[in-house]
């Protein structure tokens, strides 16, 4: 009988969802074969997942992949998944979203591409078209130039000559910009809604991650026609097709260094596996605390650098399936954000305690951007805030399902109020409730976390990448998710995967030329 595992492998990649599998596409597009990858649950994909209720398959996680674009177009994501190979029935969603704000009389519909949103906006406040189509086209340029920069080394002089939209923005908050152009507040309340998809108050969101966020998303966001398990599925078959070994069940425990470099991994059930590279899917809190074998090889540095980010968002979620059409049921459009602020100081606030309702929610109705997503006549919908991970860990184990209900049924009656006017909570066919507790359960997600560190104007993308060098403390690990460079979201992620393959090419190629 072979061997499990052979004796030696070029790269261990801890964890196959879609970080790592894009780690591993891009490896192998590299020329780099000799990949395996240790997944701790039986399906790939992290997050990227679906679930099954009754024989009903319902979403868990996908709200809209950005950077995706249309076939011939495609943005950087969409380019990447075409240029592997990995052929997703992609299905581009109605609208960017719909934002119900009573208290400020908002109630608007704002469409993808940056002229019809401006259109859009100007129809409800008159005489701002120019303003917000100058301020999508700048953050356009921004955009363009963040992508350009992640993959291109660059002085300061060439960076103002090129870029100097981006240079000239980098060190204001989006609040900041927004004010500068003298944009009216109904306007820039009406332009905040997705602030919570990076998950930090505006006044303390660069501008760069603002202007990224809104130019992507206002080209068009799609959802997979099956589910994001379809893209989990797809990229595993490409990675293994391609030559990876791909493992599940397989925990890895620990990391094994010896005088500063990676040599090798050990899983829970104890094989020592030994590899010159390691990309690691979870978070440095925990590689750096706990994984790292001997705990004496993590240097002060990597202590520091945890202990100085600060983790953002996670996910409260409710997730249905209903008796009747989406009509029926008071839920007129695919994507909704509604409260009663949008002052994101006082949603931050408001998340920071679990001691009143949410006064802030994202609500996604499924089967407008893919009907086939349930049986005829039902409609597959979740309600959702992301929010601050802390005063979830002081929640005790006897309160926590109580708390789990109250939370849900005060998000369903808050959507109910403001938005849909129909109580459907009698039609409820299938509903589950995820909390930080429930990532951290299931995917093992450090304090459950989904979004990786918090984007703020001391510590964000363009400052990571600055960082690059000074937060690499053990020859031979990268990491690669949510926490990677480029910060949260699954698009991200994807990114974050690439850019971790690209850092073991490199330090492969340098090796190699000193060993020459």
């Amino acid at each position: 009988m072979g061997k499990f595992y052979k004796d030696h492998y070029d790269v261990v990649i801890i964890g196959g969802a879609l970080a790592g599998m894009s780690a591993c596409l891009q490896l192998q597009a590299f020329g780099i074969k000799d990949i395996l990858i240790l997944e701790k649950h039986n399906m790939p994909g992290g997050l990227a997942t679906d679930f099954v209720r009754n024989g009903f398959e319902i979403e868990a996680t996908l709200h809209e992949m950005m950077s995706i674009g249309k076939p011939g177009e495609r943005l950087k994501v969409g380019q990447f998944f075409d240029d592997m190979g990995v052929n997703i029935d992609w299905l581009p969603v109605p609208e960017c979203y719909r934002a119900v704000l009573p208290n400020s009389g908002i109630d608007i519909t704002l469409h993808d591409g940056y002229d019809t949103m401006a259109r859009e906006i100007d129809a409800q406040v008159p005489g701002t078209y120019e303003q917000v189509h100058e301020l999508m086209l700048l953050c356009r340029r921004v955009y363009d130039s963040l992508n350009y920069l992640s993959t291109h080394e660059m002085g300061k002089v060439q960076m103002l000559l090129k870029h100097p939209d981006f240079v000239k923005t980098l060190g204001y908050t989006a609040t900041e910009v927004l004010e500068s152009l003298k944009i009216p507040p109904k306007v820039i309340e009406m332009l905040t809604p997705y602030w919570i998809y990076v998950g930090n108050r505006m006044d303390d969101l660069p501008f760069t991650i603002y202007a990224f966020l809104m130019a992507d998303y206002f080209t068009g966001s799609y959802v997979c026609r099956g589910f994001s398990h379809e893209m989990s599925m797809k990229l595993q078959a490409k990675c293994e097709e391609n030559g990876a070994q791909y493992e599940f069940n397989q925990e890895v425990e620990k990391i094994l260094v010896k005088d500063g470099k990676v040599y090798g991994v050990r899983t829970a059930r104890g094989d020592e596996i030994h590899c010159d590279y390691v990309i690691s899917g979870p978070y440095p809190n925990k590689v750096y605390s706990q994984m790292i074998e001997p705990l004496s090889e993590v240097p002060e540095g990597a202590i520091k650098m945890v202990n100085g980010r600060k983790l953002a968002v996670a996910p409260v979620s409710v997730i249905m399936l209903l008796d009747g059409t989406p009509e029926e049921n008071g839920i007129m459009n695919y994507s909704t954000f509604s409260g009663t602020t949008m002052d994101t100081n006082k949603i931050w606030e408001n998340y920071s305690n679990l001691t009143e309702p949410y006064n802030y929610i994202t609500t996604i109705c499924l089967n407008y951007a893919n009907p086939g997503s349930t049986p005829e006549g039902m409609t597959q919908v979740s309600i959702t805030a992301l929010v601050p991970i802390d005063p979830w860990l002081e929640v005790k184990e006897e309160e926590y399902f109580d708390l789990k209900r109250r939370l849900a049924d005060e998000m369903i009656q808050s959507y109910i109020d403001q938005v849909g006017h129909v109580d459907f909570r009698s039609r409820i066919h299938e509903f589950e409730v995820t909390s930080p507790v429930t990532i951290s359960h299931y995917v093992g997600a450090w304090k459950g976390q989904i979004y990786g560190y918090l984007h703020s104007m001391s510590d964000h993308a363009v400052a990571r990448k600055q960082m690059v060098s000074e937060d690499h403390f053990i020859d031979g690990l990268e990491f690669a998710g949510a926490h990677g460079l480029s910060g949260d979201g699954m698009g991200p992620q994807v990114t974050n995967g690439r850019a971790a393959a690209k850092f073991v090419k490199e330090d492969m190629e340098k090796k190699e030329a000193k060993g020459k």
